[in-house]
């Protein structure tokens, strides 16, 4: 499948021949683990901010935001300058781990982001470029410090497509982490919700690490996420985080904060374990950080450091262009109050998504932080998910029945919203939730286009859903 010359000259104008053939040959000859291409088969040739444009001439409003990694959204100005002061200067563009400008200009701007009094005693691991080599590096580092082994992680959660960070998540095929139930109200495990749910989760958490016959030995650290992403969008209650910092920090056990995707005013504090006002012994970080270029680091409590020369080492965690793309967008970030921002237009966005949980019985739960908010999709003809609740009287909050996830319901209104030029994703335990990420940067008027959109793409696949029954 050899591209032809017309082909290979027409790759920058858009036309739909271009389109179609690049799309035929990747389904020829990319690897069949290929995931964001099989819902989304576009090809973007232009972007800018929230806009892509792709080769059959559409424009799309992106709420993927390459899975967060855009907090400025696509080609923002102060990145590209960033990147070409740095092209243009000469300055080596891989150095491994070298000091250079670039890189102390960005840990600098990094430890002023940090939770307060963290950087006077931080150390930085600067790894492989991408967020699940730093939760390699973090698992690693915490069972060096400790001398032990275990790992306590949480259902629902995703730190990452390695080995180690596979076994913490929550499609973990084996069992080599513990795992201790993650609160959430939709879907409690305890069929509560609320803070009774979070209280029950944090006893269990206590009790396990307790109790000598619970099977979980001391654990050399506990990894969560301050807001599960693709486990479904699920904000940890900040109650709860400060809970699990006294358990874990009562009985010398490393936190390691998962903060990949949630940071860089993601969810409208600079970074998530803020709002709770914790800090963490290990932070791990990436996506947003390198400024849309691949970089990700380990920040964590100087006593922890006790690597060996090379224990934790990877060719290109020299990534000078990222690193300058990242202090560029760290900065803008900071100096903006885009976290602020993220706060108030993710409230107003809720509220909003909400009247749709009013008004269709398949939207279940609308949920998240910041600019990071999911909708559940459900099927009220399938019944309820049967719970044991207790009632007010007995002490326990009222929490809602879930119905059943519905991912083909989830599916058609990805495809719906597609047809409609508006990018999602989908997540959650069964797919079932769609989320939207979009840029830190994007104004009340997308806003409002993004939320149309998505409410004709629901209203379209519910009204196909209740026609073929």
């Amino acid at each position: 499948m050899a591209v032809t010359e017309s082909e290979a000259d027409s790759t920058h104008r858009v036309t739909p021949a271009v389109h179609e053939g690049i799309l035929r040959r990747q389904s020829a000859r990319e690897s069949a683990a290929r995931t964001y291409a099989r819902a989304l088969p576009i090809v973007p040739v232009r972007a800018r901010g929230l806009t892509i444009e792709g080769a059959d001439g559409r424009r799309y409003l992106d709420c993927l935001s390459g899975a967060g990694a855009l907090a400025l959204g696509h080609n923002h100005p102060v990145v590209l300058e960033a990147i070409r002061k740095v092209l243009d200067s000469g300055a080596p563009l891989s150095v491994l781990d070298l000091a250079t400008p670039v890189k102390d200009a960005f840990i600098t701007e990094l430890f002023r982001t940090l939770p307060a009094g963290f950087a006077d005693r931080a150390r930085v691991q600067f790894c492989g470029p991408a967020g699940t080599d730093a939760v390699e590096a973090a698992l690693k580092l915490v069972r060096a410090a400790t001398g032990r082994s275990g790992i306590l992680a949480f259902t629902g959660a995703y730190h990452g497509m390695t080995a180690g960070a596979l076994a913490a998540s929550g499609g973990a095929p084996d069992l080599q982490v513990g795992r201790l139930p993650y609160p959430q109200d939709y879907r409690c495990p305890f069929g509560v919700g609320g803070p009774r749910g979070a209280e029950l989760a944090a006893r269990w958490t206590e009790s396990v690490l307790d109790d000598p016959k619970s099977g979980v030995p001391s654990p050399a650290g506990m990894i969560l996420e301050p807001v599960q992403g693709e486990g479904g969008v699920i904000p940890a209650p900040d109650d709860w985080l400060r809970r699990m910092r006294r358990v874990t920090a009562d009985r010398s056990i490393p936190l390691i904060a998962d903060e990949v995707q949630t940071g860089v005013g993601r969810t409208g504090a600079f970074w998530a374990v803020d709002h709770s006002g914790i800090t963490p012994d290990v932070m791990v970080l990436s996506k947003a950080i390198g400024g849309s270029l691949p970089l990700a680091v380990v920040v964590y409590r100087e006593e922890l450091d006790v690597w060996q020369p090379g224990a934790h080492a990877g060719t290109f965690r020299g990534n000078q262009l990222a690193m300058a793309a990242g202090t560029a967008t760290l900065a803008h970030v900071r100096e903006n109050g885009l976290a602020e921002r993220a706060a108030t237009l993710g409230d107003r966005m809720m509220k909003q998504l909400r009247q749709l949980q009013d008004e269709f019985a398949c939207v279940g739960d609308v949920r998240g932080r910041g600019l990071m908010i999911g909708v559940e999709l459900v099927n009220p003809a399938g019944g309820s998910v049967p719970e044991a609740r207790g009632s007010e009287a007995d002490g326990w909050d009222s929490a809602p029945v879930p119905h059943p996830a519905d991912p083909e319901l989830a599916v058609a209104v990805q495809r719906e919203c597609l047809d409609r030029g508006l990018i999602v994703e989908l997540g959650g335990r069964h797919n079932s939730v769609v989320r939207l990420l979009p840029p830190l940067t994007i104004s009340d008027e997308q806003a409002s286009a993004v939320l149309d959109r998505l409410a004709d793409a629901v209203t379209a696949a519910n009204r196909d859903r209740q026609r073929t029954g």
